[in-house]
């Protein structure tokens, strides 16, 4: 019995290794949208729950560690980018990469104070 659980746990171990996913992953595959849902808040590093600020702060973390500029590659940045903009898309409202606010998260309106002293 103990022989037959330490073969099954090595074989589980060699999957792994060699196809890079667990042997159940399969079974609990997820349909069309909601995988690629799961897959983007699994590159982000965010929970269901993840608002866009904690979305944005995520995706700046990936962004420091895979830009080429610090040795990653253009396609990993590329993945991060439509990871967040799906996520952003998905929030309540929209969202989207802008979102109400804009990109640089300043509320979107540039034109300055409009009360300002003479």
């Amino acid at each position: 019995m103990i022989k037959a659980a330490i073969i099954l746990l090595l074989v589980i171990v060699v999957w792994r290794w060699a196809l890079g996913s667990w042997p159940w992953d399969g079974l609990f595959a997820q349909p069309g949208r909601e995988a690629e849902l799961a897959r983007a808040r699994q590159l982000l590093g965010v929970g269901r729950k993840a608002g866009r600020e904690q979305i944005v702060a995520a995706h700046r973390r990936i962004l420091a560690r895979v830009h080429p500029d610090r040795g990653g590659s253009s396609e990993a940045v590329h993945e991060a980018n439509a990871a967040r903009d799906l996520l952003l898309a998905e929030l309540p409202g929209g969202g989207g990469p802008g979102g109400a606010k804009g990109a640089d998260g300043s509320g979107g309106d540039d034109a300055g104070d409009a009360g300002g002293a003479d």
